[in-house]
């Protein structure tokens, strides 16, 4: 009995003295899982592009500008006089709402300062706000991952949802 216990004892030792081995983790193929959303994601986006493009082409009223950042403007009232605009660091004046693409208001037209490229905003309209003028109004049109994207806002804008936006730049600031 006595051989026994220490036979037992001796190989409890052996086997807790082991160094623990680092468990390696379960690979579930995530790299095929974000190919695959990038993959929905850019079938989402050329569906929105071309609806977009669709709506705008029935729209006779304006004449709408494609920017190289991915979205589209037309300007509501354009200053032709003035040169002076936002610049990186500056502060803004803005008056802006937001719209769905069917003109329903999702948020009432609000005033904010904002800082240029320093503040987090919808990036279509941080790109934007650098081609206004003091004075001038601009309505963008905005794909939803150049707005909110596949997350929304947590509020009133959906999943994947474009929106439209009517700027006026009140005024520009160094401080």
């Amino acid at each position: 009995m006595k051989y026994k216990s220490v036979f037992f004892l001796v190989v409890i030792i052996l086997f807790s003295c082991n160094e623990p081995k680092a468990r390696r983790p379960k690979k579930h193929g995530t790299q095929n899982f974000y190919k695959e959303v990038l993959k929905e994601n850019k079938k989402i986006n050329d569906l929105q592009k071309k609806r977009i493009e669709l709506w705008i082409s029935k729209d006779t009223i304006h004449d709408f500008i494609e920017s190289t950042k991915g979205y589209w403007y037309y300007y509501v009232k354009k200053d032709t006089l003035q040169s002076n605009t936002p610049k990186f660091e500056q502060f803004v004046d803005i008056e802006y709402n937001v719209k769905s693409m069917v003109g329903d208001i999702i948020y009432e037209k609000q005033q904010r300062t904002y800082k240029i490229d320093k503040e987090d905003f919808i990036p279509a309209l941080q790109d934007g706000i650098k081609l206004m003028k003091i004075g001038e109004t601009i309505t963008f049109v905005i794909p939803s991952y150049r707005a909110y994207g596949i997350t929304g806002d947590g509020n009133k804008i959906g999943i994947n949802q474009p929106i439209q936006s009517t700027v006026t730049l009140i005024d520009i600031k160094n401080k």
